[in-house]
């Protein structure tokens, strides 16, 4: 009896690995759980709505929640099986490039897909990110869809252009906490950074929120390559939420994603609010790699 116990125990430990593979998850009867954090900077009091998808397409709301201070969500599942598109809408953070607090305008959101769901089953550490953005945008232009083989490669792809080895269950390091580098893995430095780098930008061209640039990034990403376009049409940077202070109607620079990006970051290392303890040196093979990048993903 000891030892049925001794092992139930331990069967009960693994359930909190917090991948999404049938094995690794943990059962919570037939309520399912997902639980993770929307990071623009921690997101606040954000909208996070569940997703079925459906011929690779997003489909019913399954549930929604809303964002603690912290950021982190939990969503109540049920029995819902399949693949998931997590949606976030609202919500303020706190800006790296600026450390002022910013709301998530309209019109504006994040999001993430996980390929698969098993029913009843609790998967931990999700990370909600213009990174995870990025990558579902990508796949739901993909041949097919939002199929569960496009979301692992589209989510396999973005974390290797930012070389962040899992976008999904990596948590980006929070460059505004002083000393945050000290526990960082690289993973999470590139992560981290990368994010940064994007709120930089914003902030160079003038955007009211940098919400507005993951807008970008997204549409940017959509066709797999980064290069200021969607297909062979400009994207153009007015008439997103926040806009552009002084007038809407600039076009998305075609090296945002690329040397663009690589610049962003380099700035961003080197001002005030850079508090993570990182230096440009610590950067340089992501920086080098998106300067040499032609920003296919």
């Amino acid at each position: 009896m000891l030892l049925v116990g001794f092992l139930s125990i331990l069967h009960g430990c693994g359930g909190s690995s917090g991948t999404t593979s049938a094995d690794n998850n943990g059962t919570s009867g037939t309520n399912g759980m997902i639980s993770g954090m929307a990071i623009k900077g921690p997101v606040s009091g954000a909208t996070v709505t569940a997703y079925s998808i459906a011929n690779g397409m997003m489909g019913s709301q399954v549930t929604n929640t809303t964002t603690d201070s912290t950021g982190s969500f939990l969503l109540s599942m049920g029995t819902y099986s399949g693949s998931v598109m997590l949606q976030m809408s609202g919500g303020t953070y706190v800006d790296e490039a600026t450390g002022m607090p910013m709301t998530m305008a309209s019109g504006n959101v994040m999001t993430a897909v996980i390929p698969s769901v098993v029913s009843g089953s609790t998967i931990t550490g999700i990370q909600m990110t213009p990174l995870t953005s990025m990558s579902q945008s990508m796949a739901s232009n993909m041949a097919g869809g939002m199929t569960g083989a496009n979301i692992v490669a589209a989510n396999a792809s973005v974390g290797a252009y930012f070389m962040v080895n899992d976008i999904l269950h990596t948590q980006p390091m929070n460059p505004l906490v002083s000393g945050s580098s000290g526990t960082a893995t690289q993973d999470m430095k590139n992560y981290g950074m990368t994010i940064a780098a994007m709120s930089q930008t914003a902030k160079d061209m003038g955007m009211t929120s940098s919400s507005g640039m993951v807008t970008a990034m997204m549409n940017d990403a959509t066709d797999g390559v980064m290069n200021g376009m969607m297909g062979g049409t400009l994207i153009s940077m007015g008439g997103m939420g926040g806009g552009m202070m002084g007038g809407g109607g600039a076009m998305m620079q075609v090296t945002a994603g690329t040397s663009g990006l690589a610049t962003a970051m380099s700035a961003f290392m080197a001002s005030p609010m850079n508090k993570s303890g990182l230096t440009a040196a610590d950067m340089l093979t992501l920086m080098t790699h998106l300067n040499a990048s032609n920003g296919t993903l």
